[in-house]
């Protein structure tokens, strides 16, 4: 179990070996950080726990986790510096497989109340009252988890469709593209005219794309982009993140007339999921989680796009 991401690594730890990469993040974080007393940092329930780390190129460590006899998650850390780079995710991610690893039917975690978000984001759903420990207020939170057999053949067929929704604000767009992302396999792609800044350039929709890339080995956003120019003079966010995971996005730009003029939008994943727009200066559209008939036919339209565009050459200067 080592999963590999751009600048950092995951892989798990052993708690006697690994022991001061352990303490090097988990006091930074907790002790110092939020002032947890040390006595209460680290328990009985340490030894006989499974351990991941995260360590940067050099091999620091900067994140950690733990899961525990008791089929919880805990003691996920991670390093200021590498905060909001996926890391957690990662952590996160990792330990989940490891529990579906040795059959566990759920997996359940005490949140911090301003992560609970975070992890309901990868399916964690809160139960029971908010409570205090170590003088912060923290949430219970369960997943139920598929077998691995269940989940490799669950992934093999083909999903079911759900209807389309209409979109009509920039809100809404989010919600929707989060929603694909969320759902997708290993690949995503985008039509767009300049990666719409206010929608691919939100926060939330670049955390999420960046959980996407690093949580799947084989995992790709394609972008085929009409105006990459204007995508460099606005300075999109989305390049920087293209550019630290460059393994995970490629960007192509149209050359065909019929290409660069057409007039619509869209985003659609190998999942089934899409959100179209008719014109792609507005929101209004329709989008669904899974409905793979029209996620096949913009795939259909996308595929040969893609075959005859160039690389986008206005982003070599920035290493992309």
């Amino acid at each position: 179990m080592m999963q590999a991401n751009s600048g950092f690594f995951v892989a798990p730890a052993n708690y006697h070996s690994d022991l001061a990469a352990l303490r090097a993040v988990r006091e930074t974080v907790f002790v110092q950080e939020q002032q947890v007393p040390l006595e209460l940092e680290w328990d009985a329930l340490d030894p006989d726990s499974a351990h991941v780390l995260a360590r940067d190129d050099n091999g620091r460590p900067i994140g950690t986790g733990r899961l525990t006899p008791e089929h919880k998650i805990g003691r996920m850390a991670v390093l200021a510096p590498w905060r909001g780079k996926g890391v957690g995710a990662a952590l996160l991610l990792a330990l989940i497989d490891e529990a579906r690893r040795r059959g566990w039917e759920d997996v359940s975690l005490h949140a911090q109340v301003d992560a609970v978000g975070f992890y309901r984001h990868y399916g964690f759903e809160p139960y029971g009252e908010r409570f205090v420990e170590a003088g912060i207020d923290h949430q219970s939170m369960r997943k139920t988890l598929e077998p691995m057999a269940a989940r490799t053949s669950a992934a093999a067929a083909a999903p079911e469709s759900e209807p389309s929704q209409a979109v009509e604000s920039l809100a809404e767009a989010v919600a929707a593209v989060l929603d694909i992302i969320a759902n997708a396999r290993t690949l995503l792609c985008v039509y767009s005219r300049d990666l719409d800044p206010d929608l691919f350039g939100h926060s939330e929709v670049l955390d999420a794309l960046r959980a996407f890339a690093t949580a799947h080995p084989g995992a790709e956003v394609r972008a085929l982009v009409q105006e990459p120019e204007r995508v460099v003079q606005l300075g999109h966010p989305l390049l920087t993140l293209a550019q630290r995971l460059s393994s995970h996005f490629a960007l192509r730009t149209p050359t065909e007339e019929v290409d660069v003029q057409y007039p619509g939008a869209y985003v659609f994943s190998d999942r089934g999921g899409f959100y179209f727009r008719p014109l792609g200066v507005r929101y209004e559209g329709e989008a669904s989680r899974c409905r793979p008939a029209r996620a096949r036919q913009l795939r259909s339209a996308f595929e040969p796009v893609w075959e005859r565009s160039r690389e986008c050459t206005e982003f070599r200067a920035l290493a992309i």
